[in-house]
């Protein structure tokens, strides 16, 4: 089974990017509804194409990853945090988001951070398992503080030094 390669993204995969992140959308991790049309572009003001990375097999984009500032201090301006990762349907069980958080924690180090962090849906299992195998630890967790379908989900915060 081919590795995925990792790159930085392009304005180019907006559209690509749009539609994978509307693909993945899942109750599993999303704390927003389903998206609808009109579909906002991938990139904006929150995300730009050099804060995300992306995983491609056999040529198309199967995955991506996206790193940002936790908030604007610059007391904080030490730590990154993955803000959104995804990985499509078919790709999934194949390593592309261990490579893809491998690659945001050493873009990441390259970028200057002495810490990474992310939050991720308490019910999310998969997900915390894969950040744990990578060496996140949790840090913090908020009780119930989404509404998802009907049910309370625990926000769980983890992080981990570079």
């Amino acid at each position: 089974m081919p590795e995925p390669s990792i790159r930085t993204a392009l304005p180019d995969d907006d559209a690509e990017l749009a539609l994978l992140d509307r693909a993945a959308w899942s109750p599993l991790h999303a704390v927003v509804p389903e998206p609808r049309p009109p579909y906002p572009p991938f990139f904006g003001e929150r995300q730009r194409p050099d804060d995300c990375l992306v995983a491609e097999l056999d040529r198309r984009i199967v995955g991506y990853v996206c790193l940002g500032f936790p908030t604007p201090l610059a007391s904080n301006a030490h730590v990154r945090q993955i803000q959104g990762i995804a990985v499509a349907e078919e790709a999934r069980g194949r390593g592309v988001g261990r490579a893809l958080v491998r690659a945001a924690v050493a873009e990441a180090r390259r970028r200057g951070a002495r810490r990474i962090t992310l939050r991720v849906l308490g019910h999310n299992t998969p997900a915390r398992r894969l950040y744990e195998a990578e060496g996140f630890v949790v840090e913090g967790l908020l009780p119930e503080e989404f509404r998802l379908d009907g049910k309370y989900v625990d926000d769980v915060f983890m992080g981990r030094p570079l």
